[in-house]
């Protein structure tokens, strides 16, 4: 395993641009690389931005959402590297997972570390984790796993299924619904750098298959959260499977049913068509 440590954030927008340059060519396994960044400090203003797009209320500790930010432009710069098997442009998060330990202070330093894992034959491709944790005062305090669905690729002999499916319970309470506007991809982006063109605007959507803009999956998750800010335990596991795209503009609906203390089930849904965007299930550590 080689560990590479980065004394930055690397610039998205070059990374997006590099990885349209160098989709082609690409296979093999996954690399045996690690990207870390160490002492890591949150940015108020974006932290701010961030809490205000997705809804979250200010407060001391990080949304539990946050930390992904903080991650994403190493897993993106690990994705971009011509030693990743599949190219970045097309893949489709289809699942996310999270693990708090406790809540993080808004000003503690952060070592970051991510990697990849488990490439998986799927259906429609082959799938692959990219992983990250997050360390403060010497301990992992939080753990993501992302699962990315590369369509029409080709895990490697002997590669296990793909684990794309998160189970849920009923789901018949509605506990709000949200018009989401045209501008939400560029709004996220605009505060969390992931400036995916799929996100960005129905042109360069179309570009990649989509006949409109998407939102992203982690502000789905996110603003699903912060609807549920305050009945929350402060160690927790969210896991979520985005099942279908949601098309910008939409209108949807969050749906809510308490499975046990400091435990939810939740779906986001499409209000006219009831399309699942997303189903999650939260449950105390």
């Amino acid at each position: 395993m080689s560990r590479t440590v980065l004394e930055d954030a690397p610039a998205m927008p070059a990374l997006f641009a590099r990885a349209a340059l160098t989709a082609r060519g690409r296979g093999g396994d996954l690399p045996d690389t690690r990207l870390a960044r160490e002492g890591v400090q949150v940015d108020p203003a974006q932290l701010a931005g961030y809490a205000r797009v997705c809804r979250f209320p200010l407060a001391d500790a990080l949304p539990v959402t946050f930390p992904h930010v903080l991650a994403f432009p190493l897993q993106v710069a690990l994705m971009t590297d011509r030693s990743f098997p599949l190219a970045l442009p097309g893949l489709v998060h289809v699942r996310n997972r999270i693990e708090v330990e406790r809540p993080i202070g808004v000003g503690e330093p952060l070592d970051l570390e991510v990697w990849a894992e488990r490439f998986a034959a799927h259906r429609s491709g082959a799938t692959v984790d990219l992983c990250a944790a997050v360390s403060a005062g010497g301990a992992v305090v939080w753990r993501g796993r992302s699962t990315y669905l590369a369509r029409g690729a080709h895990a490697p002999e002997g590669a296990p299924a793909a684990d794309v499916e998160v189970s849920v319970g009923a789901l018949d309470r509605m506990a709000a619904q949200w018009r989401v506007p045209d501008d939400a991809g560029r709004r996220y982006a605009k505060v969390s750098g992931d400036v995916n063109p799929i996100h960005l605007s129905g042109l360069t959507a179309k570009a990649f298959g989509f006949k409109r803009a998407i939102a992203h999956g982690m502000w789905v998750k996110a603003r699903a959260l912060a609807a549920l800010s305050g009945r929350l335990p402060d160690a927790l596991t969210v896991d979520v499977a985005f099942r279908k795209p949601l098309f910008l503009p939409s209108t949807v609906t969050l749906s809510t049913a308490q499975v046990s203390p400091g435990g939810w089930d939740v779906a986001v849904r499409n209000a006219a068509s009831d399309t699942e965007h997303l189903v999650g299930a939260i449950r105390p550590r």
